[in-house]
Parts: structure tokens; sequence; C-alpha cells
């Protein structure tokens, strides 16, 4: 078994408009980084379309039907403030996302992966049962803990996001369900205004460690050591997913941390810990933010670094 990268060339085709921040190009950029010969041991597939049955596992039916019916033929439409936007083949990335999120649960489940990371855009943490936010349309991540639960019958799964903006879309899909634990490392104050530390979820299932501007790696790592980790460890999950943002990189353009490179490995060594002990080793990554082009491809190869064991 191996490390499996799971990517589909139509996450490319979200296109919300010159100068928006979440462009094509970091996709590219990712593919980039693990094109590298370090990364020639990391087994590719192919992303399958996520299914309507998948998205309603987190979103509305009337939210879903709504983001259908706005996909434009041409230009954009806007969802959210106009930070949030359709163009014509958006739809067609965002299920490539849900199925890239979806097919990973299946593939570690399965044995046929140790962990997978799915190098997918656009970004999803944000999105809550029933609007978009934030560059968000539909939660893969949140989906794909879902379908775990009820596809495969899990008792525990958990979803941990260092993202550098908090994802109040998965901390919703976790207030009810008790099966789902959500744990999120983000700067505060910052977008989208959520995340403090007394918001437990409805059955203490969630653990927020808010970091301030400027905050450093020993400050990140002292933090989400000794109130993150201990959480989930307690929480003892059978699978675990990560919403891998990138954006709390020090040279990130929308945000005010000090993290580095080595950071990113950090905690993906921290919780990989935590997986080989409890999971049998289960992890599914899901790309989040990153807005610059140099912190998002380093911190990205750190992440998958370590996914491989490197």
């Amino acid at each position: 078994m191996a490390t499996m990268v799971m990517f589909h060339p139509d996450c490319l085709e979200h296109l919300p408009g010159a100068g928006h921040p979440e462009a094509p190009e970091r996709l590219h950029v990712v593919m980039r980084a693990l094109w590298a010969p370090e990364f020639s041991a990391l087994a590719w597939r192919e992303a399958p379309a996520g299914t309507r049955e998948q998205v309603l596992l987190v979103h509305e039916a009337d939210y879903v039907d709504t983001v259908t019916a706005m996909v434009p033929r041409h230009g954009v439409a806007v969802l959210d403030g106009g930070d949030t936007v359709l163009s014509p083949r958006s739809l067609d990335a965002v299920m490539r996302c849900v199925g890239a999120a979806c097919a990973g649960v299946d593939a570690v489940l399965a044995g046929e992966a140790d962990n997978v990371f799915c190098a997918t855009r656009p970004c999803g943490h944000h999105a809550e049962p029933d609007r978009a936010m934030g560059f968000c349309i539909f939660n893969q991540v949140a989906i794909a803990a879902m379908h775990a639960l009820h596809a495969h019958g899990l008792a525990r799964v958990a979803v941990i996001d260092f993202d550098v903006h908090h994802g109040n879309g998965t901390q919703a899909a976790a207030h009810g369900e008790p099966r789902l634990f959500f744990g999120s490392s983000h700067q505060s104050p910052l977008y989208p205004g959520t995340g403090a530390a007394h918001e437990r979820g409805g059955s203490g299932n969630v653990v927020n460690v808010p970091l301030p501007p400027g905050c450093t790696s020993q400050a990140f790592r002292n933090s989400v050591s000794m109130r993150m980790l201990p959480a989930l460890r307690a929480f003892a999950p059978e699978l675990i997913l990560v919403s891998a943002g990138f954006d709390a990189h020090r040279l990130d353009p929308l945000a005010q941390l000090a993290l580095d490179d080595d950071d990113f490995g950090w905690i993906t060594r921290e919780v990989m810990a935590i997986a080989a002990d409890l999971c049998g080793g289960r992890i599914v990554s899901v790309l989040e933010g990153g807005y610059s082009g140099e912190g998002l491809a380093g911190g990205c190869a750190a992440h998958v670094r370590a996914l491989m064991g490197s």
C-alpha cells in the first residue's frame, strides 16, 4: 500500500474570475509540487464524480437545487456576497471534490491505500448545510465524514482542520452528530468569525484552538498539543479526515500567522501517530485553502511527504 492522490482535471474548471484568490493556478501549484521526483511513489487515481445522494448527507435539498439551477452558461453567478461564485463548469469541479473525498474514504477502508490526499478545488469547509460561504460551495470533507458513518457504518469519525480560517461549515455538520469529532486550529479574529474556544458542539465533540495574529511555530505546536491532540485521541476515531489548508503559512496574503513548511509536516505526523494507534493509520486529507504560491507548494509538499512517511 502507499499514499494515494485523488485528482481530476475538472477541478481546474471552476473559474471565479480574474483576481479571485481561489484560482485554478492554486491546483497547478500543488500538482507541480507533487510531480517532483521525490513523490514518484505516489499512487494517482482519477477522482470520480460525487453523487447527489452523497451531497445530501450534509446539504439541504433546496440548497443543492438552487446551486444546480444557478450554474450560468457564461460568466459567473454569485452565491455569497461576491466571494463565492459559480462559473459554467463549477458544478463539475465541485462534484469531483465530493467524489474524491468519498472515494478516498472507500479506498482507505478497503485497504487500497495507507492514506489519501485529495488534490481538488474549490475548497469546501465553510459551506454550511443551506448556504455557500468563503469560496466554498459543497463541504466535501463533511460529506466524506458522513459517507464514512452512513455508507460504511463507522461509529466514530474525526475531522482535523488546520486551515487558517475556521471551518464553520464542518462544525455545523458536527453540531448534531455526536459520532463526528471536529478539531480546528485557526487565526482569530479572522473570517468567518466563528471558532471560539467555548464552542464545543452539541455533544462536546468540537474543539477549537483559536490562534492570535502573528502566532509562531512554537505557540501553534504548544496549543495544538495541549488542546486538540489529546481530545482527538480521547475520541478514539475509526477514521481521520483532514481539512488541509496551507494559508496559515507565513507567506499567505489572506492571514497573519507565522507558520512554515515544517509546521504542516509536524501536525501531519502528530495526527498520523494517533491514527496509527487507533484506526490502522487511516487518513483522508482534502485540500482546503492556501493563497501564496510558494507557501502552498511548500506546505503541501511537507504534508504529503509526511503522509508518505518521509
